[in-house]
């Protein structure tokens, strides 16, 4: 079975509109997919699905906790407004001034870049992102790419990093869960601590994305363990973002049975 569980489009820090990337979905016969947009659910409503493809709502939302980033995926999450939406625009706040220290000490070390540059890049996308003062910098000549961007500027250490200061794993969980959602612990494998799987298992934790293009076969066989030994459920996702940088584009195969205990909660739209 294909499936594609983790997107971005240009709503948040994408590089195509919602309706590209469901059509891109469909080209690779994806069977069911989601686009979870970081911290905003701004894509539903400006897509359809292509035919032989269904999806299902949901959203990223970015988290931070004993130094860890988390991002925490929400499944099943209501379109229309609800109880996460005042979580979702806490998040949002926190970009927005985040992109704006950035550039803020960009500034000082000598890079003439401004907040306008920066929001320009991002356009329609309801969250402003890192990825979004880094193209800044690309168009505006002070670097060459997005990969020289990220290492010599805005990584850890560099003039331009700000630690993300957004919400907990654990408030996103709770909030996914009281508007009716499916929390799913994001890309296990980037976690600089990986004790935090045990800690938000005991959380209210449903899921765990065994499946993903960085995660190794020993990081495979490790996060099924996990999956078993709390009853979370599996997903599987491409995290993609932009075909230069993601080459392998989107849809993952995987076993249906290792889906169907995820599919067998959600809402699942044509």
């Amino acid at each position: 079975m294909i499936v594609d569980l983790h997107s971005h489009s240009t709503v948040s820090d994408g590089t195509m509109p919602p309706q590209a990337l469901a059509d891109f979905m469909g080209e690779r016969k994806v069977e069911v997919f989601c686009i979870s947009d970081h911290d905003t659910l701004g894509a539903y409503g400006n897509f359809e699905a292509p035919p032989g493809s269904r999806y299902i709502t949901g959203i990223e939302i970015n988290t931070t906790w004993r130094e860890n980033e988390v991002h925490v995926l929400g499944y099943n999450v209501p379109r229309e407004p609800s109880a996460i939406n005042e979580l979702l625009l806490y998040n949002q706040q926190q970009r927005r001034g985040r992109a704006q220290t950035m550039v803020d000490q960009l500034r000082r070390a000598g890079y003439g870049l401004t907040i306008e540059d920066v929001l320009r890049e991002s356009d329609e996308a309801h969250s402003v992102g890192r990825p979004h003062v880094a193209k800044a910098l690309v168009r505006a000549g002070m670097t060459e790419n997005i990969d020289t961007a990220f290492r010599d500027l805005l990584g850890r250490g560099k003039p331009g990093y700000v630690p993300q200061l957004y919400t907990t794993p654990q408030r996103a969980i709770e909030a996914i869960r009281e508007v009716g959602g499916i929390p799913v612990l994001a890309h296990p494998g980037r976690l600089r601590d990986r004790i935090l799987i045990d800690d938000l298992a005991g959380h209210g934790l449903v899921g765990l994305e065994v499946f993903y293009p960085l995660h190794e076969p020993a990081d495979v066989v490790e996060f099924r363990a996990k999956a078993k030994q709390y009853d979370l459920v599996m997903t599987a996702g491409m995290d993609f973002h932009d075909i230069r940088y993601h080459t392998r584009g989107v849809g993952m195969e995987v076993d249906a049975a290792d889906v169907a205990p995820f599919l067998d909660l959600v809402e699942v739209f044509v």
